[in-house]
This record gives structure tokens, sequence and C-alpha cells, in this order.
């Protein structure tokens, strides 16, 4: 399957667009201070989205057809390419570099447990849209 040109494919485009968003948000969102806000913002709803995501399409069955299009053009292209180990690395190292020794380890702090709160939290959603959408269509999978 990870040979499959039609599945590189959708990475690759989606890849595209996760990082063109990403790209666009880090301009728009003010980085106070120099401080990297547009970074820990993009890296924490990337991860409550990808957490929604995957509970949402693990909960309606299983990897194929269109859920694996699916995890693989939003999952892996779009939210892959959206949120940035790199950046976050990076700036890291900048504000470190930059005297601000007490930012770097807030902003480490805020993106690694930010991360695993927004993506529990996106767990948590995806499940409970699961839950509210059986309970309105008869409990029928989607």
């Amino acid at each position: 399957m990870h040979l499959h040109w039609g599945f590189i494919g959708l990475v690759a485009a989606g890849g595209v667009f996760g990082a063109l968003a990403r790209y666009g948000l880090g301009l728009l969102i003010p980085a106070p201070g120099a401080w990297p806000l547009p970074t820990l913002l993009i890296n924490l709803t990337g991860a409550l989205a990808l957490g929604a995501l995957l509970e949402g399409l693990s909960r309606r069955g299983p990897d194929a057809g269109h859920r694996r299009v699916l995890r693989l053009a939003l999952g892996t292209g779009f939210l892959g390419a959206y949120t940035t180990y790199s950046t976050l690395a990076l700036d890291t190292v900048h504000l470190l570099m930059g005297g601000c020794s007490s930012g770097a380890a807030w902003y480490v702090g805020l993106s690694l447990v930010g991360g695993a709160m927004a993506t529990t939290a996106g767990i948590a959603l995806g499940a409970w849209h699961h839950k509210r959408t059986r309970g309105s269509n008869g409990g029928g999978a989607s």
C-alpha cells in the first residue's frame, strides 16, 4: 500500500495544502516579542484536528476505501504538513540563542503538554461526534 502511486499522490496533494495553510496562518497570527505564537497555535490546532479525524475514522470502520483516502489526504498529508516539529525545534533554538530561556521553556512545555491535551480533546470530540451522529441516524455506521 505504501508504494501505491495513488496513495502517494493523496499524501502529496494534502501536504501541499497543509503547508500553504501553515504558511498563511504563520503570516496572519502575530508573534508577540518574536515569541513563536503562530507555530504553537498551528501545532495545537493540528493536534486537535488529527485526534478528531483519526478517532472519527476509526469508529466508522476499517481503514479502507474513503476512510483510507481521508486518513492519507487529510491526516498524513494536510495535517502532517500543517503541523511542524522542525519549526518548533528551530523556534526553541532561536529563543535560547536570544537569551530567552524561560520563553523557550514555556514554549516547549506548552507545545508538548498542550499538544497532548489537544490530541486528547480531539479524540473526545471525534468520539462525541460519532455517538451523536449514530444516535440521530438510528445507530447505523456511516
